[in-house]
Parts: C-alpha cells; structure tokens; sequence
C-alpha cells in the first residue's frame, strides 16, 4: 500500500481526438470532485504544454449539464498536444504544480501519452515531488498494448464499416475500382474494420491491405484485377502503412520510383507523409490504370474524417470511456498504486463484457500491438476471429439489403 496523498489533480488530454475522448474526460472529473483526497480539479489546456506555462481551468466549476453536453461532444475539449517531454519541461510543469498543489497528475491518450505519464513519474519521483500519475487509454489506432481494445477504437471501426458499406453500395451503381485509404501508420486494426459490415464475398472491401503484410505492388494489380473480372468492380480497403519487405512504406518506395516530389516529405515526427495528401491512394489507382487500361478507377483517403465523426458513436466506445475516467481516479486515490495505466479486461461468456484493470505504465508507453496472427486473412484481410473481436466494440452494423430483381 502506498500513502493516500492530498492535494489537486491535473487533467490533460494529448494525441489525436477522437469522439469518446470527453467522455473519459467528464468520467476522471466526476469522479475526482467526490474524492476526498482530491482538493481541486483542474484542467490543462493543450495538455502538458499548457502544465508548462500554467494555462489551467476549473473543471470543478463546471455545471452537471455542461458537462453532461460535453461527454457527447467529439474531440479534446480540454485542447490536445504532440509533445514529448524532456527533463527541463517535467521540472517547468512542477512549478505549476507546486504552486496549486497538484498531487494527481491524469493524461488521456495513446502509447505517446503514456510515455509521457511514466516520463512524468519516473521525474517528479527524482526530484522528490510527491505525484500520482495515471495514463487513460484512448486512440482509434487501437494499438496500446497489455488493454483488450482503446476507446475510441469501436466508434472510428464503426464510422470505417458503415462508410465502406455505403462506398461499396455505390461502387455496385456504378462499377469501377474503388480504393479507399485508412488511417494505420503501423496497425491495421482500423483498416480491418473495413470487413464489418460485409455479408459474404460479395460485398466490398472485397481487398484489404495491412501493414502487418508486407504489400507487394505486382500482387495487388493482379488481385484487382482478378475481382474486377468476376465481379466487375472492386473495392478495396487500404491502410495507410502498408510497406515492402524492408519496411519502407509503399508511397516512399513509389515515389522514389516515380521521381515525384512527395519521395523527401516527412512530417513534425520525421515520419514519411503517408495518406494526408491523398498521394497514396492517387498513387495505388495509377498503378491499377497502368495494369488494366481505361477503366473507371478512384480512390479517397478518409483522413481525419473516422477521428471525431458524432453521428457514429458507438454506445460501448460512450459507456467504456466514461468507466476507464472513472476508474482512473478510483486507483489514484486507493493508496494502492502510485501510478499506471488503465487497462480493459475481456471477460469470458456469450455476452459482451469488459472490466478495468491497472497495469504498470511501461508496460504501455511508446510501443505499439500490432494485429494477432489469428485476426489475419489472405486478400480479404481478416479472419473470422477479428470479426467476433471487433463487432461488439461497435455496437453493431446492420446488413445491407437487397432488391430481389425478380425478372418479368
């Protein structure tokens, strides 16, 4: 057991948004303002940048209905960041936190935000500032290791289903090849939710690529290919980090090739700009064009679209997001951690359940969890396993329907 601290509790949300993040937010807050080891809940805006410079709000002060409205609004409403904090920057934000008395410290988002929360504890546990920090999951990524899924995830999978059902409802009115990129720079967990709202072969994305497979440019056109002739049109689901055997991701291998200037453009991170510009997709119907002639070929890139899309919340991803807030405080203030992350448990049965759990916080920082070998299909992309994995996480996607064309 380690001893019950009391003090304020800084909340800070970090990463991309998503649509569930505020109701993990409004979770920790409900919860903190009834702890009674917490005197103060504060929010940091722009997360660890504004613990930084002192930029806090009240949270406290804030009414049952506002924020009730707010758990339903998607993305960060606190304000989000991408920083990874140095030595120098854990030391600024402990003066901020010496000045209000902060003694919990909770940060919302990915595998870089945990690294962050257990950057932060390893800091202020050298410096001998007594803290509690907590990481709580959330990415639609869906890659955080140790958790069963992240909220946020089964909201993103449900709006990448319900958009390739409607994509391929039209690719049938007008056939043709359809090539539509998803976000997975490493993952393909929201690729792969592209399947769910299938019925049978069928029904598109009949091609799903992962970056767990190495992606080979010469199969692809002929796969293509091969549905366009059974079916005459194609669907294809793609995630955005699909790569070579060497790990070089497609569009950089590309436009090498092609001597395009996308081949030196990298973003803040370093990384090479996969699907941002639309170049990935524009460069995989090129390919599909050279191969098969004139035929009708487009391609989309969901971009930002699947992050904070409101109309398609999954009511599980609500519910899970707002209990992992919630459970987030409940361990800070148990005296029986000092930190961690929280962690989603499935538990066995017919019926869908999950339950929370503490685990360390390097068990989660910086790494990713790539898809299982059992979730993995050939050119259809997944198997069966995935699809009872994923389904409940989305409160379900409803089959199309179709005309019985009874000739005359």
């Amino acid at each position: 057991m380690s001893e019950i601290l009391k003090g304020a509790a800084v909340i800070g949300q970090s990463g991309g948004p998503t649509v569930v993040i505020n109701q993990s937010l409004v979770g920790l807050i409900e919860a903190a303002v009834k702890a009674e080891a917490i005197t103060k809940v504060y929010g940091a805006r722009h997360g660890i940048a504004g613990m930084m410079k002192g930029d806090l709000v009240d949270l406290g002060a804030e009414s049952q209905a506002t924020l009730e409205a707010v758990a339903n609004v998607p993305a960060a409403a606190l304000g989000s960041v991408r920083m990874k904090p140095v030595a120098a920057d854990i030391a600024t934000a402990i003066e901020t936190f010496k000045q209000h008395d902060i003694r919990y410290f909770f940060y919302i988002g990915g595998n870089d935000t945990a690294e962050t929360a257990n950057i932060m504890e390893q800091q202020t546990r050298a410096m001998g500032y007594q803290m509690r920090c907590f990481h709580i999951p959330k990415t639609i990524d869906n890659d955080l290791r140790v958790t069963d899924h992240c909220p946020g995830y089964g909201s993103a999978a449900r709006f990448v289903a319900h958009a390739f059902q409607g994509d391929d409802r039209d690719n049938r009115s007008l056939p043709g090849v359809k090539i539509n990129v998803v976000m997975g720079r490493h993952a393909g967990w929201l690729t792969a939710a592209a399947a769910l709202g299938r019925r049978d072969p069928n029904d598109g994305p009949h091609l799903i690529y992962l970056p767990e497979r190495v992606f080979d440019p010469q199969s692809f056109v002929q796969q293509v290919e091969e549905i366009y002739q059974r079916l005459g049109r194609c669907v294809v689901a793609v995630s955005e980090g699909i790569h070579n055997a060497a790990g070089t991701p497609f569009l950089q291998v590309y436009a090498e090739m092609s001597g395009s200037a996308m081949a030196g453009m990298k973003d803040s991170h370093g990384n090479v700009q996969l699907s941002g510009t639309g170049a990935l997709g524009d460069s995989l119907a090129n390919l599909v064009k050279e191969h098969m002639g004139s035929i009708r070929v487009r391609a989309d890139t969901f971009g930002y679209l699947q992050r904070s899309f409101p109309a398609d919340a999954s009511p599980i991803d609500r519910i899970e997001a707002r209990e992992v807030g919630q459970a987030a405080v409940a361990a800070a203030t148990s005296g029986e951690f000092t930190s961690g992350s929280v962690a989603l448990k499935r538990e066995p049965g017919s019926t869908y359940r999950c339950t929370t759990f503490i685990t360390p916080l390097d068990t989660v920082a910086k790494y990713t969890k790539d898809m299982p070998e059992e979730f993995l299909g050939e050119v259809e992309g997944v198997t069966q396993a995935f699809l009872d994995y994923a389904m409940p996480l989305t409160g379900g996607i409803e089959a199309m329907t179709d005309l019985g064309m009874f000739p005359i």
